[in-house]
């Protein structure tokens, strides 16, 4: 019997198999939309908790990023016209065809126009980042949590008006089931493998621009030694 107990417990802790396939929480090109949400003149005058010189670099970065995998991606602004100013300039740059969607609600997701655009891409993973984390953040990321959505965000292309405020909304974010990620580690994930040939010299370009000393680095490399992550087609 006690033999028996234990061929049985030593089965329910067997060891997993592993498998080269990669987890399901992970992104990737085909499985989500991204969301860019009030990245304004006004809206940055009072961002305090991301320098803004290193906010537009990093929102930029992530919008090339989803721009390169042609990942869905909707632009939205809140009263453009009288109050906040148009979207920064290099996300227009990034996305000439696209007129930013502009509202009256602070909560992204209460405009109808959004939700039918998130229903009309069908994907049920949602990366959001927004200015102010804790109004324009939170309101979307709560409410697509609330209607089934797996929602990623983007804590380095995001911003609040004091630390405090932008780490607590973070907080309550990933307490309700939100997943924090950076916009670098996005371009990564998208990319995953240095032998996908087809994105590898468009994802080590963003990050020579965009990618601060991890791109100084790429181009170091490359110019000294002729350098590749892997061998890409």
């Amino acid at each position: 019997m006690a033999v028996f107990v234990f061929a049985l417990a030593s089965a329910a802790f067997a060891a997993p198999k592993a498998a080269p396939t990669p987890g399901k929480s992970l992104l990737d090109p085909t499985n989500h939309i991204l969301i860019l949400i009030d990245h304004q003149p006004q809206m940055a005058f009072a961002t305090k908790s991301i320098d803004i010189v290193e906010l537009r670099n990093n929102v930029t970065g992530l919008a090339k990023a989803a721009k390169a995998f042609k990942v869905p991606t909707i632009l939205t602004t809140v009263a453009e016209k009288s109050f906040s100013g148009p979207m920064f300039p290099e996300l227009k740059a990034v996305f000439p065809e696209q007129n930013p969607i502009d509202r009256t609600t602070m909560n992204t997701w209460e405009d109808k126009r959004i939700t039918d655009k998130v229903n009309e891409f069908g994907r049920g993973k949602v990366v959001i980042a927004a200015l102010w984390t804790e109004v324009c953040g939170v309101g979307p990321v709560l409410s697509a949590l609330d209607q089934g959505f797996e929602v990623y965000f983007v804590t380095d292309a995001s911003g609040g008006v004091s630390d405090d405020a932008h780490n607590m909304a973070v907080k309550r974010m990933a307490q309700a089931g939100a997943h924090p990620i950076t916009w670098l580690q996005y371009l990564l994930e998208l990319q995953r493998d240095w032998a996908r040939g087809e994105t590898y010299d468009v994802v080590t370009g963003i990050a020579k621009e965009q990618g601060g000393g991890y791109g100084l680095g790429i181009i170091y490399a490359k110019e000294m030694f002729k350098a590749s992550e892997g061998t890409h087609k």
